[in-house]
């Protein structure tokens, strides 16, 4: 066999010749071991290369399941825009950010707590949440949800109550102007306990419903209501200092209370009720006792509103009939304001005995001492139209 055959079967790997392969600097066996050891550092390579691919993939699968479960934890579900329909909420007193959500959630306003928790402690309004009643709308944003929760949009409806009227007509403006049944309101007028009235009131509301402007919510109930008005008084009370100052002139406080809602009833312009009040006083001290004969009082036995009574009406057998009773009637006929009360406690100084109501279309009272001087009064009352004393 050839040289060259044999080669072949040997699988040579080039045409250069064991000499050649030497004058390059190798041996054949050195050769062939520096073949294997560069085989091998590939190996070494390539494996941990593709087990980083491998993990590489792992971990980038898991991230992105990893991060669509945090990203649902930290941004819950939410509504956008500014939402539709109308939701009236209440806020009650001591409730939280979170007893909110969970209202507002329940009644379909916000898409979940987490949403209006974490718009609500982003705003820094978790503090200043204030009971009362908030119109809202379905499937409003959290952040929008926040905004319509300011106290300055709480609904209230502003009731005024004038002074002067009586009881009956305190509940009839009240029902009107709140929508609420009469009915509720003269129920809750008889429950005594619960509107907290004074002890020396007798247990009877006319004269203590304070005339004034209320807020009231739309959850408001009547008997709610009505105590906010006697606390109303209360506060009147306390501020002029009525029981000291009833014991300092002799009365008890609800004769102060049942004067003044005279002097209320009977007067034009408050700067009269001063002047009204001594009238009142001096009948009543005077010795003998003189009758008060105001016709306010009649007009409320018998459940009429007109400045002078008739004859006939003044033969009325009711207690509250000052031309036939001496001393005050059994209690208040209206709702004194501040001005009245302030009155009956600081009567102006003078002799007068009598007023009367010269001029109806200003208002205007002149008072006399005399009997002469008061039929005078009269005379040009009725020369105005009018007529009375």
């Amino acid at each position: 066999m050839s040289e060259l055959d044999l080669n072949s079967l040997l699988g040579a790997e080039d045409d250069e010749g064991p000499a050649r392969r030497r004058s390059r600097g190798g041996g054949g066996r050195r050769g062939n071991g520096r073949r294997r050891r560069r085989r091998r550092s590939r190996g070494r390579f390539i494996a941990p290369l593709l087990a980083f691919v491998v993990l590489a993939g792992i971990i980038g699968g898991g991230g992105y399941y990893g991060y669509m479960w945090i990203n649902d934890a930290l941004v819950p579900d939410d509504y956008t825009g500014q939402g539709a329909g109308e939701v009236v909420i209440e806020i009650k007193s001591g409730q939280s950010a979170s007893d909110v959500a969970v209202e507002l959630e329940r009644q379909g306003v916000v898409a979940s707590v987490r949403a209006f928790t974490n718009a609500i402690g982003n705003a820094g309004a978790s503090a200043s949440l204030q009971p009362g009643s908030y119109k809202l709308r379905k499937r409003m944003s959290a952040k929008n949800a926040v905004a319509m929760l300011d106290p300055n949009n709480r609904l209230r409806v502003p009731v005024t109550i004038k002074e002067g009227l009586r009881l009956s007509q305190t509940l009839a403006t009240l029902a009107k102007e709140t929508g609420l049944p009469l009915k509720e309101f003269k129920a809750a007028a008889k429950d005594v306990e619960a509107l907290d009235l004074p002890s020396y009131a007798k247990g009877k509301l006319e004269g203590y419903a304070f005339p004034a402007t209320f807020e009231v919510q739309p959850k408001t109930t009547p008997q709610q209501i009505l105590a906010a008005m006697v606390d109303r008084y209360k506060k009147t009370a306390e501020s002029v200092d009525l029981e000291s100052g009833a014991r300092d002139i002799g009365y008890t406080p609800h004769e102060i209370i049942t004067i003044a809602s005279i002097i209320q009833a009977e007067a034009g312009r408050a700067e009269d009720m001063p002047k009204i009040a001594r009238v009142i006083y001096n009948r009543l001290d005077r010795k003998p006792p003189m009758k008060l004969g105001m016709d306010s009082t009649v007009m409320y036995a018998l459940g009429k509103f007109r400045t002078y009574a008739t004859h006939a009406e003044l033969q009325t057998k009711s207690r509250y009939n000052t031309y036939k009773y001496e001393g005050l009637p059994p209690g208040p006929i209206s709702n004194p304001g501040d001005h009245a009360i302030e009155a009956a406690l600081n009567p102006a100084k003078g002799p007068w005995l009598f007023f009367v109501a010269t001029d109806l279309k200003s208002n205007v009272t002149k008072f006399a001492t005399t009997e002469a001087e008061r039929q005078a009064l009269l005379a040009e009352c009725r020369r105005n139209g009018g007529c009375g004393g």
